[in-house]
């Protein structure tokens, strides 16, 4: 036999045999026909080479050539055992980075948030058929990552029927999640209806928000119309709180059980019993949130300003560009300037919208007591403009002498230290006023972050100052899902057979070239 062909068995021996052993090192398996016929040629090769060639290869380690020959495989070797520990450092001490501009791979700062304010262990059973569900396991190992109390369990719920009836498991892709004795079901699995279960679960006590009705606000159970509230009622009781309406007009006083008041757009006048009503839960360390309406007909301006807030009669327009047409008068001013101080707007950099909105600004000269904030500017291209009639009836606006230039504040937050302003009382009072209504109707609520400013607002003003962030993004990055068989066909193809084939060729073209 020629002894060229002898020689070359040994290098197709050990390259069968390292790519067999890798393909069993990752597998764990010696059925499958990949590792069995690549072991047994390849020890068969090397057998061969070492009977016929076995004599010739000692003496080629004298040979100098033969001697850096080694010293790069030793390299190499060390190389590839400096991957290994880094591999199995990383499954010992594992860290996460997101490289992603926009942190598609992370939890929302709520979540996190969340899952700091857990006091005993959350368990997750996930419900799946099969017993997989890739997408979801990653979500919930996100959970895990960031806290120690997440046990999280993965069910077939055809080989445990049992412990589905139990659960009340209704359809696959369901998770179960239990604190204490309180548990829940989610169907509809990604992070926002996740976190909103665990908020439900690990808070105890229901906050109270109550509407004020009967001047035309818009109603919190409208769902189809643009101006409507339905959609700001889903998302606060998403975070736990129990949404009701108050005709007040018909009451003596604010129910003691209230947590919040607000007042959204209304379109009459309120009455001067509400006003004397709202004043004094004020004075008793209420909390309230005003929406205000157009500059007709609210009957707040009274009341705001005898707590430091300065409603204007105007409403804010703003420069906007529109492709190939110039710049053009906006009513629907976007804001991105926010007090990097108060609680509410802290870190806050996103953009939201305000539709008809009103100049809301801080009184220059408040009364003792008084800590006052503007929370929120429009642009330096925006104006408050008085003349009303010039933008509703005909379109038209600029800045004169007796508006005011942007940024024009449209949002002030007012927390009264009640001794301090003479009410014989101790603790506070906080207020939130904000120049519209439109920014929290079901046409602009999910629009820009104007849910997580709104629910920011609320959440300050009931004292849950953990649960102000960024809500959940609902929009995450895309993911192939493949099967097991899916998976160690792209596992062979890429990582073996290629890597393989390109091995030969070059070994091939190295061994003529030498021939």
């Amino acid at each position: 036999m020629n002894v060229k062909y002898l020689q070359i068995s040994g290098i197709a021996g050990a390259v069968l045999s390292v790519f067999g052993s890798i393909a069993y090192f990752f597998t764990g398996s010696l059925q499958g026909p990949y590792v069995l016929i690549h072991l047994g040629l390849g020890i068969l090769g090397l057998l061969v080479y070492l009977a016929t060639q076995g004599g010739a290869l000692i003496g080629s380690f004298r040979r100098r050539s033969t001697r850096h020959g080694v010293h790069s495989v030793s390299y190499s070797t060390l190389f590839i055992g400096f991957l290994i520990l880094l591999n199995f450092l990383n499954t010992r001490y594992h860290h996460r980075w997101d490289v992603t501009e926009a942190g598609v791979f992370s939890l929302s700062p709520q979540t996190t948030r969340v899952l700091e304010q857990l006091q005993q262990d959350l368990v997750i059973y996930g419900f799946f058929e099969k017993g997989e569900n890739p997408r979801t396991t990653d979500l919930i190992k996100s959970y895990a990552y960031h806290s120690p109390k997440i046990k999280f369990h993965i069910v077939d719920p055809d080989r445990n029927p049992e412990l589905a009836r139990q659960f009340k498991i209704q359809q696959a892709n369901t998770l179960h999640l239990s604190y204490g004795k309180e548990s829940t079901n989610v169907t509809e699995v990604g992070e926002e209806p996740v976190t909103n279960a665990i908020v439900r679960l690990t808070k105890v006590t229901r906050k109270n928000v109550y509407f004020l009705t009967g001047h035309g606000e818009p109603s919190i159970e409208d769902r189809q119309n643009n101006q409507g509230y339905a959609a700001v009622k889903e998302a606060l009781e998403n975070e736990n709180y129990q949404v009701k309406e108050l005709l007040l007009s018909t009451q003596a006083r604010v129910p003691d059980e209230t947590s919040l008041l607000i007042v959204a757009g209304p379109q009459k006048p309120l009455l001067e019993h509400e006003v004397t009503a709202m004043d004094n839960y004020l004075q008793s360390g209420g909390r309230l949130l005003a929406l205000l309406a157009t500059p007709e007909g609210e009957g707040l301006k009274g009341l705001l300003n005898n707590w430091g807030v300065v409603v204007g009669e105007d409403i804010v327009v703003d420069q906007v560009i529109r492709l190939f047409a110039g710049p053009s008068l906006g009513v629907e001013p976007i804001a991105d300037i926010y007090s990097p101080l108060h609680p509410i707007t802290r870190g806050f950099k996103e953009r939201t919208i305000f539709p008809m909105v009103r100049s809301v600004e801080v009184d220059s000269a408040p009364r003792e007591g008084l800590e006052l904030t503007s929370l929120v500017k429009t642009s330096q291209t925006s104006w408050a403009e008085k003349d009303l009639e010039g933008v509703f009836k005909n379109g038209r606006a600029s800045l004169g002498p007796e508006d005011k230039k942007g940024p024009v504040s449209i949002g002030v937050a007012v927390t009264a230290n009640l001794r301090k302003i003479g009410v014989d009382k101790d603790g506070d009072a906080k207020i939130v006023v904000l120049g519209t209504a439109g920014l929290a109707n079901n046409r602009f609520i999910n629009i820009f972050f104007n849910r997580d400013f709104f629910l920011n607002v609320v959440n300050w003003l009931v004292g849950q100052e953990e649960m102000i962030s960024i809500r959940p993004r609902s929009i995450r990055s895309s993911r192939v899902q493949l099967t097991e068989k899916e998976g160690a066909t792209v596992f062979y193809l890429s990582f073996l057979i290629l890597p393989e084939i390109l091995l030969i060729i070059g070994l091939g073209v190295w061994w003529r070239r030498r021939s």
